[in-house]
């Protein structure tokens, strides 16, 4: 096995999308070395980085933890500095600056956040690229999560509905997508705050919205 093929990685699969006032992410919770051996069952795979925004991660996980740290040190540094909080936008170009310059080449990373403008997401790229989109799926179960979100997904939402497509795209790519599994964790991302909640089961989240 090459160093490369130790190293842990999210293997993943990570959705993130819009309703009119909040936005719903969500991540599996399996770690693999190399996509064939599971390492750790119950992986934070979204982290908060701004009052109301956080990242969804797909890739290497120093990587990606390094571009946590750094997402949250620049949006501290932003407030410090201009006493306000950064926007949306300006956070999501940062991040495709940050990731054209950084170590972070093979990794997959989603933003998602409120602010004074609405509800947001975006697609960053290795390559620096920011695209905004009302739904995103990354990582190695995206393709089975994106058919869900195609079907699924429709503008006026609610958030329950949102929260119930989310776990489901998840539960779907993790039928089929072997680095993906474990369960998922949701975050609730509103105008004031951050929520997460871990599932075992992504079943439970109907559940629960019922």
């Amino acid at each position: 096995m090459s160093e490369r093929d130790s190293v842990t990685k999210t293997g993943t699969t990570t959705v993130a999308l819009t309703t009119d006032d909040a936005v719903v992410a969500a991540a599996d919770r399996r770690a693999s070395l190399g996509g064939r051996f599971v390492s750790n069952k119950d992986v934070q795979k979204i982290e908060q980085v701004h009052p109301t925004a956080v990242l969804t991660m797909a890739g290497t996980v120093g990587n990606l933890q390094a571009f946590v740290r750094t997402l949250r040190a620049e949006t501290s540094l932003y407030g410090t500095r201009r006493d306000d909080t950064i926007s949306m936008d300006a956070l999501a170009t940062l991040a495709g600056n940050a990731l054209r310059q950084g170590p972070y080449r093979a990794d997959q990373p989603t933003l998602a956040g409120v602010d004074g403008d609405g509800p947001a997401v975006y697609d960053l790229d290795a390559a620096g690229g920011v695209v905004e989109a009302d739904y995103v799926a990354n990582g190695s179960g995206m393709q089975v999560a994106y058919g869900v979100l195609e079907r699924e997904q429709e503008a006026g939402m609610s958030l329950d509905a949102a929260r119930r497509i989310a776990a489901r795209a998840v539960d779907a790519a993790s039928e089929r997508d072997t680095a993906s599994g474990n369960g998922v964790t949701l975050a609730e991302i509103t105008g004031e705050t951050v929520a997460f909640e871990s599932y075992d089961d992504p079943a439970e989240v109907a559940e629960v919205a019922a």
